[in-house]
Parts: structure tokens; C-alpha cells; sequence
């Protein structure tokens, strides 16, 4: 706390200066003033929170000089200390705002008790200070948050409430526009506790209202914040600078997406719609460090359901029991997804959404090939949300999960088994006897009496029908060409294919299509 003394005496400035260790007690005494004029002079800039002063001086008295200083620096702590033992002085003092009336002859723990006083007074006012602006702070933002989230369009007194709390968003027609920003860190969930989150959010929230016109909010696990901007200026330029020098203070990256401008209150909504949506590509669009809603708005979305090509690479993946090569393969499914240019957060989570219920469909199907009880279902409700947000996590853990089951499924399983598996594997190849064989590594003879053994089918009888199976399957859930139902189960002639379905199930494949 800065301490000032003004005297026209050179030995009682000087003295007061010296004799007493001002720093010892927590103070900063600075250069003492000659003159009331003087200490006028520097105080507008030195700005001490404490002064002591004579009353009796050249030009200026200290009660002109007090009377002044409270004028434009009410919360400065004025104390007289004169050679003067009258109580109509002291009156006066009193009048002008002086807080404490001590004498030259006072001893140096007197005059130090009189500034620990006014210390502990400028302390308690600051305090009640800050606890009034908090307080306020926090009923301004719950406002904030109700018209924000509120599904109807602020009134006019709203409006006008908006203005009164936060007057540095107030809107000048054809001037100015509010546009929403949701800001989140990198990775920030995975590596902190919610305190700490709140706490860093808090601090770029602050950080970002010294530098702009705005004000922000806790939203939604991320932060929200409300900015004004010149009209007809993207305003981003402004914000991306705001955002470095946050980044640069706090030793973090932070992702940012605006919305579309609002020229009014009644477009706030619209305003946080849109910059939730374009919040929304935190993942998709991760390198860039801005998104605006103007960039995304007309994309379109890839595919959301995956190929059988596609179905095939990753059950291929998944029966390797290779997790490196897992990951590398996630990897460039995800490299592939984020290079479309038409890609959207909810095709995207459509999209791998498929090939995770491919990925559990293949493991039902090698389940039931060799007679599994109850393989692992895919419980979709649990990854809602999060493969838009954080899909090589999620992909990952499925998949080495099934990776896992398949693996223990057939640690122990006969070679007839494993035999069965790879012709549900391959039922799009004409398999010959001797090439099964040849996978388990048994003699075709001994291979096709044990098989029969097992099966109660011998191996053409069994494959045929695994086949058929298959199409009627792909029959009715996809909406596959018949000619490519027959081609995806090794079947080339659709004639012939036609005919061993019919055999199978009593109808034709289109007959059984439309039944289905």
C-alpha cells in the first residue's frame, strides 16, 4: 500500500520518511511532496493510498489539498499531522474528509497505528467493493443464461435489461451486431477435474472480457461468450487475437466457432444455435483453430452407411488380433472421414455408427458359426454423442473389445470349427473343399469325414446353405440388387442362384423381398 507525505519542512518530510521502516510493515513510501501543490500534481498518477500531511504550509493548506484529493480520489485515506494541538483544526479536518488528526511529537508506533487504521479501513471498503461486484456478477450472468436459453425472443423489457447490465454489448442500429462464440480446450476433460476446467474456462472467460466488448457464461462444458461487433466486419480478426494472447497467458490451445450475427436481441437464439452447430466440428475440423458458422452451413454430410468392402477391412482388422494394426486401421478410416469436405458431426456418427454395428454383426455371425452362446451386443445408447466428438476412442474400445471376444471364442475351438468360421468368412468366394482344408491344416479326406461328423452335413450341403442364409439376410435389410445379393455370396449365374434360393426357401428372391 503506497504512502505519501507532504510537508513544506524538509526535516519532518524527510524524517517521516526515513526514521520510520515503512516497508518492514507492508508499505511503499514514496518520494515525499514539498507542497500541497505538488502532491496535487502527483497524485493523479503516483495514486497513494494514504497520505499524511501538515495542515500550515506555503500556497496551499494540507485541508485545501484533503478537501481535493477526496473530491477525485474518494477512497484515499487522508491523515493530518500537525504541530497544531487544536480542536477547531481537528474540526475542520473532520470536515474535509480526514480520517485521523495525529501530532509531529506523536512516537513512530503512533503514526504507524493511525496508517495500519487507515489500512484496514481501504482494505474492508475494497473488499464489500469486490463482494458487491461479485454478487453482481453472478446476477447479471443468471440473466444472461435465462434469456439465452430461453425458447421465446426477448421482449422489449428484456432488451432494455440487457442493456442496463451489460452496457458495453448496447447496440447501435446499423453500427453494431452480437455474435456468439463457444469456446472449448483441447482435450481439456481427459487430462483435469471439473474445478480445474471451470477454473481455466473461468480464467479465458476474464481474460477475453478485458480485451472485447463482451461478457461470458459457463455452457454446456465449454464457454460461452457474447461479444459485440462492427456490422458488416467479420470481427473474427479481433476475437483470434484475443484468443492467442489468452492462449499464450493461460499455456493452452483453445478451439473456437462463432455464430451468425445478431443485429437485434431477437435474433440471440439463432445467434447460439448456430454457433453451437459449428461448436459441434470441434473434431472435424480440430487443426483449424476458428470455425464459423458461414463456412459450415452448407455442407451436406457423407455416407452414413458404411460399404461391404468396408464391412470386410474391418473384420479383417478385428480377426487379425493385431491391436497395432487396429489402431493404424482406425486411424485411416478416421484420416478418410475428416478429409471430406461434405462431412457433418451427425453423418459422421452415423457413419461409424455403422461400422461398429457391422463390426458386432460379424462378431454374432463368426458366434454362431461355431455354435457361441451369446456374443456381446452393441449398446449404441452409451457412444450417443461422443463418436462425433471423440471417435478413435470410441472405435477403439469396441473393437478391441470384439477383437477380445473373437480371440477367446476360438482359443479353444475344434479345427471343424475354425473351419466354419472361415466359410462365413469367404461365403462370397467359391471355397473348395481342399482350400478349407488347407486353412486348418488337415488332410481333405479326414478333414471331409470329420466335418461331416461335426456338422451332420457334408461340407457342399453346408456351404450352400450358410450361402442362402446369407441372401436372405442381405435380402431383408439391404436394399442390394438381386444380382448383387447373388455376386456378394460367389455366386456369378443368377440364374442358378435363383434357382438354389427357391430350392432353400420355397420362393424366389424377389418373392421373398417382398414378403420381408
Amino acid at each position: 500500500m503506497k504512502v505519501l507525505i507532504v510537508d513544506d519542512e524538509v526535516i519532518i518530510r524527510t524524517g517521516l520518511s526515513t526514521v520510520i521502516r515503512w516497508e518492514d510493515h507492508g508499505y511503499t513510501i514514496l518520494a515525499p511532496a514539498a507542497s500541497a501543490e505538488e502532491a496535487l500534481a502527483r497524485i493523479p498518477e503516483e495514486r497513494p493510498e494514504i497520505i499524511f500531511t501538515d495542515i500550515r504550509m506555503t500556497g496551499k493548506s494540507g485541508l485545501d489539498m484533503a478537501s481535493e484529493v477526496k473530491k477525485e480520489f474518494p477512497e484515499t485515506e487522508v491523515i493530518v499531522i500537525s504541530g497544531f494541538d487544536d480542536f477547531v483544526y481537528a474540526q475542520q479536518a473532520l470536515r474535509e474528509g480526514v480520517t485521523d488528526y495525529l501530532l509531529k511529537t506523536s512516537p513512530p508506533d503512533e503514526i504507524l497505528r493511525a496508517a495500519a487504521h487507515a489500512k484496514n479501513r481501504i482494505e474492508q471498503r475494497r473488499l464489500k467493493d469486490r463482494m458487491g461486484k461479485e454478487q453482481m456478477k453472478v446476477l447479471n450472468r443468471s440473466f444472461l443464461r435465462r434469456l439465452l436459453a430461453s425458447a421465446a425472443s426477448p421482449d422489449e423489457a428484456a432488451a432494455l435489461e440487457l442493456w442496463s447490465r451489460y452496457p458495453q454489448l448496447r447496440l447501435t442500429a446499423g453500427q453494431d451486431v452480437l455474435r456468439i462464440w463457444m469456446i472449448s480446450v483441447a482435450e481439456v476433460g481427459d487430462q483435469m477435474s471439473t474445478v480445474v476446467e471451470d477454473k481455466l474456462y473461468s480464467a479465458i472467460g476474464e481474460n477475453l472480457a478485458e480485451q472485447l466488448p463482451g461478457e461470458w457464461l459457463h455452457w454446456a462444458g465449454s464457454l460461452l461468450f457474447l461479444v459485440r461487433e462492427e456490422a458488416g466486419h467479420t470481427g473474427w480478426h479481433r476475437v483470434q487475437s484475443a484468443l492467442r494472447r489468452a492462449e499464450d497467458m493461460l499455456g493452452c490451445r483453445i478451439f473456437a466457432a462463432c455464430g451468425s450475427p445478431a443485429k437485434d436481441t431477437d435474433e440471440l437464439k439463432g445467434a447460439l444455435e448456430t454457433a453451437v452447430q459449428a461448436s459441434s466440428y470441434v473434431w472435424l475440423l480440430s487443426e483449424e483453430p476458428i470455425v464459423r458458422y458461414e463456412d459450415i452451413k452448407d455442407r451436406k454430410g457423407l455416407r452414413i452407411v458404411c460399404t461391404m468392402e468396408e464391412e470386410a477391412a474391418l473384420a479383417s482388422l478385428l480377426k487379425s488380433g493385431d491391436r497395432d494394426g487396429l489402431r493404424r486401421g482406425i486411424t485411416d478410416i478416421l484420416t478418410r472421414v475428416k478429409g471430406d469436405s461434405e462431412a457433418t458431426p451427425s453423418s459422421v456418427q452415423a457413419y461409424l455408427q455403422s461400422l461398429l454395428v457391422a463390426g458386432y454383426r460379424w462378431l454374432e455371425r463368426a458366434a454362431q458359426s461355431i455354435g457361441y452362446p451369446n456374443p456381446l451386443p452393441y449398446r449404441e445408447e452409451s457412444d450417443r454423442g461422443k463418436l462425433a466428438s471423440h471417435p478413435e476412442q470410441v472405435l477403439l474400445r469396441h473393437c478391441e473389445v470384439i477383437m477380445e471376444q473373437y480371440s477367446r471364442m476360438f482359443s479353444g475351438t475344434s479345427s471343424v470349427q475354425r473351419a466354419i468360421s472361415y466359410i462365413h468368412e469367404h461365403l462370397d468366394q467359391s471355397l473348395s473343399l481342399a482350400q478349407v482344408a488347407k486353412h486348418v491344416h488337415m488332410n481333405p479326406n479326414y478333414f471331409s469325414e470329420m466335418f461331416k461328423r461335426e456338422t451332420g452335413q457334408n461340407y457342399i450341403e453346408f456351404v450352400t446353405q450358410a450361402k442362402m442364409r446369407r441372401a436372405m439376410t442381405m435380402l431383408s435389410e439391404t436394399p442390394a440388387k438381386i444380382s448383387e445379393v447373388a455376386n456378394q455370396i460367389g455366386y456369378e449365374d443368377i440364374k442358378y442362384f435363383n434357382r438354389l434360393f427357391k430350392k432353400f426357401t420355397g420362393q424366389t428372391p424377389s418373392e421373398f423381398r417382398g414378403k420381408s
